[in-house]
């Protein structure tokens, strides 16, 4: 049996992050992961749609858009789906070997396999095949998995290749005619881009009556539209009913209604890895498939903690970056707390679009005293110099009484750079007289910040 002072059971960005950021501090630590380190982000999630959708890009200005910058190529510009599965594959195996090698620095040890969770002296611990190891402080970090909904012909379809879960199709190595996304989520959204601008037809059919979730509404549909522009079809407030036979069956206002697929991709969400052996007899509380976190990121057992997707609370890996600092700032007996206000999310499509803080809806619904202040992302000199004119903009919610920044919204190109600097007025509440003051650099796309507020 090895004692350790913390261990962490999953190895995705939640988990070898505060593995790391705890051996940073002194701590003896120990982190399991079952299958990969780097979790789902990393080797089948947010890098490896970044490497898509790039690829996707390319082609976008190789095929056509560069020429009214006077840049045009000779010859047919086609895409060879099977190499851009492998330079994925590429960049996802030197990034797992970056992660395996800085938590070697850290002296974290390592150990691969499925952890069994349970209790020895008074300590919690974790059986990893024949061996036992206990800590002072255990970290849950097991991530989510995509959920399959129970509709007729998903099973099957699973079964013969023709259905598949975000996880599958980036090692799909040829590209569809006709590809169906159910769901229109961020990960739908983007997979719908970027298989449209490769040459699929796209069909994406989505319960609620907008796309990107709780999302600003009118940034959403905007991008929608971007979408719908280069071919994509949206089917809103719609409801998969049947697929079989390459034909998808869904309800829209009452009716049934049918269309082609060859491959269908099912985006409908996620949910929380918290099925870990021994979590029920170690009593940590779960809810709704999620286990339930303080503020500190604990658990209702002490010295149990739980970060990233497997609390349910903000299933992005940044998020899960900050709850495991938080949780090891706890065990380090520093005064730290979770704050969920300034969570930044992006689409990486192009555009881009990107959120954080409050929505206008969600702003409206809680009843504060604010206004918008929007502008034209034709005000950027530099977006207009790079991509023309475009339908992007820059909305900011600011709460009228305390003159500060509660929320925001970016359709335009490098949204996804500077949102941060939204996101930072947000959590440190900066008032807007000062930042009004700050000079921006010109000519970037983040000088719009400005023009919204002088708006």
């Amino acid at each position: 049996m090895q004692n350790f002072d913390v261990i962490v059971v999953g190895g995705g960005p939640a988990g070898y992050n505060s593995a790391e950021y705890a051996a940073h501090h002194g701590k003896k630590v120990l982190l399991v992961e079952k299958k990969s380190l780097g979790g789902t982000c990393l080797n089948v999630g947010c890098i490896p749609t970044k490497t898509f959708l790039y690829a996707g890009k390319m082609y976008h200005y190789a095929s056509g858009a560069g020429e009214a910058y006077g840049v045009t190529a000779e010859g047919p510009v086609h895409v060879d789906q099977a190499a851009v599965v492998e330079k994925k594959d590429e960049v996802v195996k030197m990034l797992v070997q970056s992660v395996g090698s800085a938590l070697r620095r850290s002296k974290v040890k390592v150990v691969n396999g499925t952890a069994k969770l349970g209790r020895l002296d008074g300590k919690p611990a974790v059986f990893v095949g024949e061996e036992t190891y206990t800590a002072e402080n255990l970290i849950l970090a097991t991530g989510s998995t995509p959920a399959v909904p129970p509709i007729e012909g998903v099973k099957e379809g699973m079964a013969d290749g023709t259905v598949m879960i975000s996880d599958e199709i980036l090692d799909m190595k040829e590209i569809p005619k006709k590809l169906l996304v159910v769901g229109g989520g961020v990960i739908g959204f983007e997979m719908a881009a970027y298989f449209q601008e490769v040459g699929a037809k796209v069909t994406v059919i989505e319960m609620l009556d907008k796309v990107l979730g709780g999302n600003d509404r009118e940034v959403s549909e905007l991008l929608q539209k971007e979408l719908e522009k280069k071919g994509v079809t949206f089917h809103l407030s719609s409801g998969v009913k049947k697929l079989a036979g390459g034909v998808v069956t869904y309800e829209k206002d009452g009716r049934l209604q049918l269309a082609a697929y060859d491959k269908a991709l099912m985006c409908v969400g996620r949910r929380a890895n918290s099925q870990i052996e021994g979590l029920e007899e170690l009593g940590v509380q779960t809810e709704r498939g999620a286990i339930v976190t303080d503020e500190h990121m604990q658990t209702n057992v002490p010295h149990v903690y739980a970060i990233g997707d497997v609390n349910g609370k903000v299933m992005l890996a940044h998020v899960g970056y900050r709850e495991g600092e938080v949780a090891v700032n706890h065990i380090l007996g520093e005064d730290d707390a979770m704050s969920y206000d300034a969570i930044s999310g992006v689409v990486y499509t192009s555009p881009e679009a990107a959120f954080v803080g409050l929505s206008e809806e969600q702003a409206k619904a809680s009843g504060r005293n604010y206004e918008v202040k929007k502008v034209s992302i034709n005000f950027s000199g530099r977006h207009v110099a790079e991509n023309g004119l475009s339908n992007g903009i820059c909305k900011l919610i600011v709460d009228k009484n305390k003159e500060t920044l509660i929320g925001a919204a970016l359709m335009s190109s490098y949204a996804s750079e500077y949102i941060y600097a939204l996101a930072l007025m947000i959590d440190l509440q900066l008032p807007l007289r000062q930042v009004r003051r700050t000079i921006f650099p010109h000519p970037t796309v983040c000088e719009i910040i400005r023009e919204a507020l002088m708006n």
